[in-house]
């Protein structure tokens, strides 16, 4: 039987991964310090190790006792924007939590890891965002993902240790932590809508994002190491259409029942316009599920109302106030 470790996997994406690894028939064991994710979307059959990447004392006990053929890496701190403000933080979690990750498979021969990167590696003006383009990241969430591939193609040359890089996007579905702020727009206006608060907008909201349905993204991810093909390579995964912030407002607003209600606030620095060319993936994985976004948010919104609104939590050890986008400055919600 494959023994398979799945870190995040209390998380969004990674709880989906876990469970797709069951499926495939993988003894699944998932570490996960639930610093973002919850208990309750562990899927069942899992064992689940409350912990952090950043353990290196506990990560050695799991390596040596487990065996792992496989690795998914899906841990991290996926907050682009905030990582401005957090560079320590991110680069400790996302870097230094990958790499103490990337040494233990070399040690003890893991066969293949695999890594959700994502599409923040390419910075702004690449489009559509193809695999051969030169990475170029604007934020630190972005540098950390793209030093992590980096390592990984160095450990391949020196060690052997295959691997599977995936550059998801904007991904949203079922087990979302839709109480998240900083991240995660589609999560973030169904709690404003459940909570009765008007949805947010950062600038006029013509930006534009290839929403991705979880089911286009976390099947190829589970299945990537039964791919030869897939081994040291990278994809993007997700969909192909983009849509503007503002159409995205109305469809989450009709799906939930209401009428759209928006406050726009100061525009914050990011990348306009990201999506990506999805080819390559479709060429080694074959086609995805292709689920629209009207579909997938019908789909999530169910999700969300059986949950239930979260409260936001606020990110408690900002590192530089300097230029914080507004409503994450603590300090000026209070005031």
């Amino acid at each position: 039987m494959i023994t398979s470790l799945v870190t995040g996997g209390a998380g969004f994406i990674g709880s989906h991964v876990a469970r797709h690894c069951l499926n495939l028939g993988h003894k699944v064991i998932v570490l996960d310090d639930l610093s973002g994710g919850f208990e309750d979307h562990v899927p069942t059959g899992v064992e689940f190790i409350i912990g952090s990447i950043n353990d290196y004392e506990l990560l050695e006990k799991l390596f040596e006792e487990h065996k792992f053929d496989y690795v998914y890496h899906l841990a991290a701190y996926a907050a682009e924007g905030l990582s401005h403000f957090i560079r320590r933080f991110n680069y400790n979690n996302n870097l230094i939590g990958s790499v103490n990750l990337i040494n233990l498979s070399v040690l003890h021969k893991v066969k293949c890891f695999v890594f959700t990167s994502s599409i923040a590696v390419y910075g702004a003006g690449q489009l559509p965002m193809r695999e051969e383009l030169v990475p170029q990241p604007e934020d630190p969430y972005g540098v950390a993902k793209y030093a992590v591939e980096m390592d990984l193609k160095a450990a391949h040359h020196m060690f052997g240790l295959n691997y599977v890089v995936f550059r998801p996007h904007n991904v949203y579905g079922e087990n979302q932590n839709i109480g998240d702020k900083y991240r995660n727009v589609i999560g973030i206006f169904m709690n404003q809508i459940m909570q009765e608060k008007p949805m947010t907008i950062f600038g006029d909201g013509e930006q534009t994002r290839a929403f991705s349905y979880i089911d286009d993204v976390a099947p190829h991810i589970a299945n990537s190491p039964n791919v030869p093909a897939a081994y040291n390579e990278v994809f993007n995964v997700g969909a192909d259409k983009p849509y503007t912030v503002n159409e995205l407002v109305q469809v989450v607003a009709d799906e939930l029942g209401v009428e759209p209600k928006v406050t726009h606030l100061e525009a914050r620095k990011e990348v306009m316009h990201a999506h990506s060319d999805h080819s390559k993936a479709a060429g080694v994985f074959g086609e995805s599920a292709n689920v629209s976004l009207k579909e997938g948010i019908s789909k999530m919104a169910a999700w969300a109302k059986v949950v239930g609104s979260r409260a936001s939590a606020e990110f408690e050890n900002i590192e530089i106030e300097e230029n914080l986008p507004q409503g994450w400055n603590k300090k000026a919600v209070k005031a």
